[in-house]
């Protein structure tokens, strides 16, 4: 006997464009130019968008080097069949370090115990370990200070096994194309090298999308890619083209569907709390879709939805599976019609960025969220 689960699926479905992530990395390595190497940050499942599909799809646009936060994603890339350079930006626990040699993976240092680890590791491996060190030059996040790099440099040449293959550090600011702090921190970045007395290593790499997209000087060696390769702009300034904008595709898009159609009297109100209250007789589509999916409470009485090409207000809380929209200016919908709640139907579009804004966040927070708590597939 057959289980009929074998074919469920969920009401809500984010779908992943294959063709768009591929279009991205291809109009961005252009953009950039061949003098520099472009690393595609797949962290975090790739800002929702699945990790290893979406790998794999930067690779079939031309990537050779990746970024992840812990060592076991990059161990996941290597066992998906991923080559290139994977970078893993946050460290690793001390019972990790022999996965950096058993899957070729690429460190990233910032405190002495850890250069120390793997220096030992590597003697006992027999082979160099290429590791990449950070420096904090006005994140206030990971990285050693600029004034500690000559004594941490003249401690890493004392070590054996390792070798100094890249210099990076991260641009807080960079999604502000009028700000001029980003480069004064690149100034810094520069300034560190020559302080030390040190030749630049293989790669320098400090700037992500902002940098790339709005302070292309910034560009060094390698630029760490996340945001625009998912099809946004750092800034949430999707749509406002002029001279020089970069096209970028969004790659995401959620759909759910009407699991009810219902009427309710003037003086009604709608979820916990009744924060909304029906002014005349309304008719509103019962959606399956909540915080539990990403979609936050935040969203109560702010978002809208697409049904039949049209935009439908979400009234009432978000509930954790469920909320309400007011369909009353829409008609013709019925139990199972097709719901956008990121993506175009019709003229209309909604995005990550118009998501964001109602909610008090950013776009890739709006990604999480939306990919890592549906079913996702594949286009």
């Amino acid at each position: 006997m057959t289980s009929s689960h074998s074919s469920s699926k969920s009401w809500n479905q984010v779908t992943i464009d294959a063709q768009a992530l591929q279009a991205n990395f291809r109009t961005l390595r252009q953009r950039l130019g061949q003098n520099v190497r472009v690393m595609a940050m797949v962290k975090a499942d790739a800002y929702g968008h699945g990790m290893i599909p979406a790998a794999i799809n930067f690779a079939k646009a031309g990537c050779d080097a990746f970024g992840v936060a812990e060592i076991n994603e990059g161990v996941q890339l290597r066992r998906a069949g991923i080559c290139g350079q994977i970078l893993v930006v946050l460290g690793f626990q001390a019972s990790e370090h022999q996965l950096f040699f058993d899957y070729d993976l690429t460190p990233v240092i910032f405190d002495y115990q850890s250069l120390a680890l793997l220096s030992q590791a590597a003697v006992r491996n027999g082979k160099e370990l290429a590791v990449h060190l950070k420096i904090d030059c006005g994140m206030g996040r990971l990285g050693i200070m600029p004034s500690e790099l000559p004594e941490f440099l003249s401690h890493f040449e004392r070590l054996p096994g390792i070798t100094l293959a890249g210099i990076m550090s991260h641009f807080p600011m960079a999604d502000d194309a009028t700000s001029g702090h980003t480069l004064e921190m690149f100034q810094r970045y520069k300034m560190s090298w020559a302080q030390s007395k040190q030749q630049p290593p293989a790669l320098c790499h400090i700037a992500n999308s902002g940098g790339a997209l709005y302070f292309p000087e910034t560009c060094c060696d390698m630029v760490r890619l996340g945001i625009s390769l998912y099809g946004y702009y750092p800034d949430g300034a999707q749509g406002q083209e002029g001279e020089g904008t970069v096209k970028l595709i969004p790659a995401m898009s959620f759909t759910s569907q009407v699991v009810q159609v219902k009427s309710v009297p003037a003086g009604t109100g709608i979820s916990y709390g009744h924060t909304f209250v029906t002014k005349q007789e309304t008719k509103i589509a019962v959606l399956p879709v909540g915080y539990g999916n990403g979609f936050l409470r935040t969203l109560s009485n702010k978002a809208q939805v697409l049904i039949k090409g049209q935009r439908a207000p979400v009234i009432g809380r978000v509930c954790m599976n469920l909320c309400m929209a007011d369909i009353s200016a829409i008609p013709g919908v019925g139990q199972g019609e097709p719901v956008v709640i990121l993506g175009s139907q019709g003229a209309e579009t909604i995005t990550a960025d118009e998501i964001a804004e109602w909610m008090g966040t950013i776009s890739y927070e709006v990604l999480c969220l939306l990919g890592n708590n549906n079913e996702r597939n594949l286009n």
